[in-house]
């Protein structure tokens, strides 16, 4: 049988715009898998590698226009938006290539013989080294930050660890020109192009993570999918690594206090998180505990104005679509679900932003307002008003991991006055970034940043965001009484490489 093709599809109106690849078959996934493999070898210097990154951004940027406009025909999500996404990508690329530079990320730590202690410690060198090939699985929303040149990608290149990246089929033609871009950038450094593969397809996703040369993998998307794949890395003779972010509800609580201090703000700045990027953000607040009362009330009608004033999008392709719609409909359906601003069908490709309501103590027992507690990808959020502290703790209490949880404090709680610290101490469980007095949409790329956190959220403790992200695709290795001359230079006493290091317990930077 022929493979199917991969079609550019524009989704403003549905069309197919070009064929841009075929879909990958066993045989072009275990060629592409095993080309990445071979060029191992040319990625193991640091300062190599580091200038690679680095010329990769400035190629990336050169090709700005062309990009955005790919990037735009495939998502509409518009080139003020890709542009600035653009710039990140290649921001992280930088920032990546800084952190190869310095070194620290290899860990290194000495420790020489030492007879008097308990038990003795003999001569110990420990380093980390790159896993191999990566799989990287591109997400749907961020059609240059995570996807073929994004996080994933740079923070495996920065390892030493060539890339596999299944593209996403919501922008295959970006991906494909993307891809020629890092090759390109590649090829100035002498690195070959099998170092950044790229293919096509479903089932060829599932191959790449069972192949035996691919020694990791990194997912952003569904939990459906993230979890399938999650249970083929596990299953394989030999598992591997995956590191899935997969879901999120990101809740949002709104104190008491806070609510009347300065209700309109933050309905105003709800409203505007939630429908950012027409609500296809893995951040977006998707679950708000508010007060009931007149301060609650009050936020409530500031959410409607804001959220009502909002103009109708388009999501990245018609099943999301599709999925948003009857998601919608199913939620709302719910007895003593109100919809102050009813989202749904926008046009024939578009959808409206709105949001829901609903008493928190339906939320409080297990049942079929659970469907309220799942996230639902697109421009909505559920506004729960709960009646006191304890009801509010309760269904905090019943939710899942995710990405971010946020709290709303009036000024005296975040001085201290109050419940704000207990409040932060509840939420700190159920998130990896735990935000106070701000919205979750928006994730920096900085060294300090965490993007992850407890399952579904993703599947391991690391971060896809920030410098910390190369973690993920390096393992310890410790030599024990191993002669100097036989050493990497990495863990020799002269420390030819001027890495910082731990050296007999001393930090040396």
């Amino acid at each position: 049988m022929a493979a199917a093709p991969v079609w550019s599809v524009d989704p403003r109106t549905g069309k197919q715009r070009e064929q841009v690849a075929i879909e990958a078959t066993a045989e072009a996934v275990d060629a592409a898998v095993r080309a990445a493999h071979a060029a191992r070898g040319a990625l193991a210097d640091r300062t190599v590698r580091a200038a690679f990154l680095r010329t990769a951004a400035d190629r990336l940027q050169a090709a700005a226009d062309r990009l955005v406009e790919t990037a735009d025909a495939e998502s509409a999500l518009g080139p003020a938006r890709l542009t600035g996404e653009l710039a990140r990508t290649c921001y992280q690329l930088r920032a990546f290539a800084d952190i190869v530079d310095e070194g620290a990320f290899l860990d290194v730590i000495i420790n020489h013989p030492d007879g008097t202690a308990t038990p003795p410690i003999p001569d110990l060198r420990r380093y980390k080294v790159p896993l191999g090939v990566v799989a990287v699985y591109s997400a749907s929303n961020f059609p240059f930050a995570f996807s073929v040149a994004g996080g994933d990608t740079a923070s495996a290149l920065a390892a030493g660890c060539p890339v596999v990246v299944k593209a996403h089929p919501d922008h295959p033609a970006l991906s494909e020109q993307v891809a020629a871009v890092l090759r390109e950038a590649a090829a100035e450094h002498g690195i070959p192009e099998g170092a950044i593969g790229l293919v096509h397809g479903f089932e060829a996703g599932v191959e790449l993570v069972r192949h035996p040369l691919v020694a990791a993998a990194g997912f952003t998307g569904s939990v459906r999918g993230g979890r399938a794949l999650f249970d083929a890395a596990a299953a394989r003779p030999v598992p591997i690594p995956f590191h899935g972010e997969l879901g999120s509800l990101n809740p949002v609580l709104v104190t008491e206090a806070a609510a009347a201090e300065r209700a309109e703000a933050i309905g105003t700045g709800l409203a505007g998180s939630m429908t950012l990027g027409v609500g296809q953000f893995c951040v977006k607040p998707g679950l708000v505990l508010a007060p009931t009362g007149a301060a609650g009330d009050r936020l409530v009608k500031s959410l409607t104005e804001a959220v009502g004033g909002a103009g109708a999008g388009v999501l990245l392709d018609h099943r999301m679509r599709d999925n948003f719609l009857s998601g919608i409909a199913e939620r709302a359906g719910l007895p003593d679900v109100e919809t102050p601003v009813t989202p749904g069908a926008g046009g024939e490709h578009t959808v409206s932003p709105g949001f829901l309501t609903v008493p928190a103590e339906k939320l409080t027992a297990e049942g079929a307002y659970d469907l309220l507690l799942e996230e639902c990808f697109g421009p909505v959020t559920v506004v729960a008003r709960y009646e006191d502290d304890a009801e509010a703790h309760t269904v905090l209490s019943r939710l899942p991991g995710n990405l971010t949880a946020t709290v709303h404090l009036s000024t005296q709680e975040a001085a201290g006055e109050g419940r704000g610290a207990e409040i932060l101490a509840e939420l700190t469980p159920l998130a990896g970034r735990v935000l106070v007095n701000g919205w979750p949409t928006g994730v920096a790329v900085a060294p300090a940043q965490h993007h992850g956190g407890p399952y579904p959220a993703t599947t391991s403790t690391s971060t896809s965001v920030g410098g910390t992200a190369i973690e993920r695709w390096m393992r310890p290795v410790a030599y024990q009484g191993a002669p100097e001359a036989l050493l990497p230079s990495e863990l020799r006493d002269d420390n030819p490489l001027g890495l910082p290091r731990r050296f007999d317990g001393r930090l040396e930077r």
